[in-house]
């Protein structure tokens, strides 16, 4: 059964993708990327239907480095993603379910269908334009604050509470 869905899915993303021929703009929403040495902040365009998501980037001319777009596939599954129709190489980063980075792939090449899987299931990903993972700093481990992670609330309100925890456990030994 579980086979028979992500076969239709990828079906009819296939159908909406390939009958797509010009870009789709979504929403845009703050974004905080929190690395071990810094917090950069950036707009995103968020996808999160079908429609959306099987287009992502595609018919676009480029990204600016203080922009990305985010995909929340609702439950976590594992992302294929592809670059058919993006003319221009970006950035991936691999999310979890609390907006941890599992992964990064770095200059991932135009127009090419090949997939592009960490081989493990994701909350979300978020592209980048290309060399933002290394110019940010990002890599497993690191946190991406928004509203689609369970722990965006929190750690905008405490960016600083995993610190604050660990002095107050240090202090009491």
């Amino acid at each position: 059964m579980k086979y028979l869905f992500l076969t239709a899915f990828c079906a009819s993303s296939l159908l909406v993708a390939s009958a797509q021929t010009e870009a789709i703009y979504m929403p845009e929403t703050p974004l905080t990327i929190v690395t071990e040495n810094a917090e950069h902040s950036i707009t995103v365009e968020v996808a999160d239907d079908p429609e959306e998501t099987a287009t992502g980037l595609m018919f676009r001319d480029g990204i600016a480095a203080d922009r990305g777009m985010i995909f929340d596939f609702g439950q976590p599954r594992e992302a294929n993603m592809w670059m058919r129709n993006v003319p221009f190489p970006i950035d991936m980063v691999f999310m979890d379910t609390d907006g941890s980075v599992l992964a990064t792939v770095s200059h991932v090449q135009a127009n090419s269908e090949r997939r592009i899987n960490p081989g493990f299931a994701v909350k979300g990903v978020l592209e980048l334009a290309d060399g933002q993972v290394s110019e940010f700093g990002i890599k497993p481990g690191d946190m991406i604050v928004h509203d689609i992670f369970d722990s965006a609330p929190a750690l905008a309100q405490n960016p600083d509470a995993d610190a604050d925890e660990a002095e107050t456990e240090e202090s009491e030994n």
